[in-house]
């Protein structure tokens, strides 16, 4: 059997048909973050602020004192960057402490840590090594482990996991060097013969591909008698005849990680190694990034604690002027700024990794909105402290050490932190993910409304079920806690937060009238106002980020010495995010898109490239997108298990 060698082609609305079937149709628990973009602050969602178990929290400790002890003693990370690889015996090391098993449950082998001491066990091993923390999360957090968790079969947890807990690193592989975030097009096939599947294509960009034994590889399976087919998820031994690992990727940062290009060629499949039923890949897919994704968050939190911690010490050892440079105030403002949006940082992390264990709510935007927000502003506190650096934030850790002085790798951890905004959804991708889901309640009620191909009938009943909608939910948007001076006094101790909250009330209306308006006026053509779509959900990100850190303030102040200091931090916090959303606010309406279309429209028209003249392009020969015709592979197998 051979797999067809056209690549699908797909319109615009068959894509966005491809991926609507995807999502979770149906909101059967409740969700902070989707009351929050319709205008409704449900602080009882969140506050108090969830708890894990106590023998849970025991068990995490322990496992994150012996990490520490590894860490400390067994990773040196100035190895890993300057000869691009993790050693060996590191992967063996945490192979041994059960680390690639974090979240795989103990009846499988596994330590059966929550997503909380998972995501703070990821932050640990990350600040001593970002490619070791990339290396376990992708194993585990999109891995085989956790689409086996949630879809697997009995018989496939009990034959995969055990592997997965203690010897067998696994991939996720699902891009193509033609297709990103539009699955539609994915090309790589699966065609069935009698009890398998027959694996053809070429995947790009597969981390931990290069030294993985196990594999999720997403296909597409062509419909036919007895086949539903559709997007397909399967497990795939990398040592299968006919799987053959073409490249190791090198990238300007996490230069340790094993990320490859992977072929495979007539590659056999048993149908037992399908992971749930034909067409259901990408949905889950996107299950498994609900929570997937917030290893992200936990590599940015690392990022920013270490930041914090190198910006106070060399701002007290570095003098200027007569004094230590945080006592300037353009030095001391970024310092402030790291710190607050550490702490903030963590808040959301921590929220949404309690509530992923609670199962208590829907965090499917909770999740994405922390991945986002996670990596924008972490690239920015490292942005921030490369600038206090100086020069010394240039210049490298090798660099620094070879003139005596203390090797800051500050310029790798901007490099390493830059892909977080493009990993797992890139962040225009993520403003779109988000946006959809925001506006759910809307379109489920008057999505006919505005769809040009839905018949007048159609249009007509969408239009009534509208008007019931918007009669109840409108006038809900003019009043409410926000405005009342007592609202949220728990919050109200030396530093006051509960006018933040206030403010998080109030503000949530406004943005659901916002996006209401918007609907109004564009209507259908609402999905192309990609701009406007992305300031809403950054003001959203920025509402739930300041709702977490008043909440993470209250739970300090109550249980931990420092809760004074942690009401600071979140007043700080607050306080900078309230410009933001302001900034935000004032861009809707008053912004360049119209502008920036026109000039986009004229650089690809040709009409500025005068604009190119008097620069030499040092770019090398070869196609943009290279080809990734089915077939056999000619080049050799660069796959390296790890025993």
């Amino acid at each position: 059997m051979s797999a067809p060698s056209t690549k699908p082609v797909v319109t615009e609305r068959e894509a966005r048909e491809v991926a609507e079937a995807a999502r979770e149709q149906v909101w059967r628990k409740p969700s902070f973050a989707k009351e929050l973009f319709l205008g409704r602050f449900r602080l009882d969602l969140i506050h108090p602020h969830p708890m894990p178990p106590a023998e849970d929290a025991r068990r995490g400790e322990r496992f994150l004192a012996q990490l520490r002890d590894f860490c400390e003693t067994k990773v040196d990370g100035a190895l890993i960057e300057r000869e691009a690889r993790i050693p060996d015996d590191v992967v063996n090391g945490l192979k041994e402490l059960g680390a690639f098993g974090m979240k795989i449950d103990t009846k499988y082998g596994g330590l059966g840590l929550t997503q909380v001491y998972y995501n703070k066990a990821l932050a640990l091993v990350g600040s001593a090594s970002p490619a070791i923390g990339v290396l376990l999360s992708a194993h585990q957090s999109i891995g085989v482990p956790q689409p086996l968790k949630l879809f697997g079969t009995q018989e496939q947890k009990e034959k995969f996991l055990p592997r997965c807990a203690r010897t067998d690193i696994s991939a996720f592989l699902l891009t193509e060097p033609d297709v990103g975030s539009d699955p539609a097009r994915l090309a790589t096939t699966a065609v069935p013969d009698g009890d398998d599947y027959i694996l053809d294509g070429v995947k790009l960009w597969t981390t931990n591909g290069v030294v993985a034994d196990l594999l999720v590889v997403m296909a597409r399976v062509p419909s036919s008698e007895g086949h539903k087919g559709g997007i397909t998820a399967f497990v795939v031994e990398t040592d299968s005849p006919g799987v053959t690992v073409e490249n190791r990727n090198a990238f300007m940062g996490l230069r340790g990680i094993e990320n490859g290009v992977t072929r495979f060629h007539q590659v056999r499949v048993p149908a037992a190694n399908r992971v749930g039923p034909e067409g259901a890949g990408l949905k889950i897919a996107l299950t498994t990034l609900n929570t997937g994704r917030l290893s992200l968050p936990a590599s940015c939190v690392a990022a920013g604690k270490w930041s914090l911690k190198i910006a106070r010490e060399w701002s007290a050892a570095r003098e200027q002027w007569g004094k230590p440079i945080a006592h300037h105030e353009a030095v001391g403002s970024k310092i402030s700024f790291i710190a607050a949006t550490t702490f903030a940082l963590e808040a959301v992390l921590d929220l949404s990794s309690q509530m992923a264990d609670e199962d208590r709510n829907d965090i499917r935007i909770e999740g994405a909105l922390a991945k986002l927000y996670a990596s924008e502003m972490a690239w920015l506190v490292a942005d921030e402290l490369v600038q206090i650096r100086g020069g010394r934030g240039f210049e490298t850790a090798e660099s620094l050490r070879a003139r005596g002085e203390k090797a800051v790798p500050a310029e790798q951890v901007l490099r390493d932190l830059r892909i977080n905004r493009i990993f797992e959804g890139s962040t225009e991708i993520m403003h779109l993910l988000i946006a959809r889901e925001a506006v759910d309640a809307h379109l489920s009620v008057a999505g006919d409304l505005i769809d040009p191909e839905k018949s007048l009938s159609d249009k007509a009943k969408a239009g009534a079920n509208a008007g019931v909608f918007y009669a109840k939910w409108l006038p809900k948007l003019v009043a409410g806690p926000g405005q009342l001076p007592t609202s949220y006094a728990e919050f109200k101790r030396e530093v006051d937060l509960s006018a933040h909250l206030r403010y998080v009330e109030r503000t949530s209306r406004k943005l659901a009238r916002s996006t209401f308006y918007a609907m109004s006026r564009w209507q259908g053509r609402m999905e192309t106002k990609q701009g406007f779509l992305g300031r809403i959900v950054d003001i959203g990100a920025e509402l739930f980020a300041m709702s977490a850190a008043c909440v993470r303030a209250e739970l300090l102040y109550t249980t931990e010495p420092h809760g004074r200091e942690a009401y600071q931090l979140a007043d700080a916090f607050c306080h900078q995010s309230r410009l933001r959303v302001e900034e935000l606010f004032g861009r809707l309406w008053n912004n360049t898109d119209d502008q920036d279309r026109k000039v986009v429209k004229g650089v690809m028209s040709g009409t500025y490239t005068w604009l190119e003249d008097g620069i030499v392009d040092p770019s090398g020969e070869g196609a943009w997108i290279a080809d990734a015709t089915p077939g056999p592979s000619e080049k050799e197998n660069v796959h390296r298990p790890i025993r």
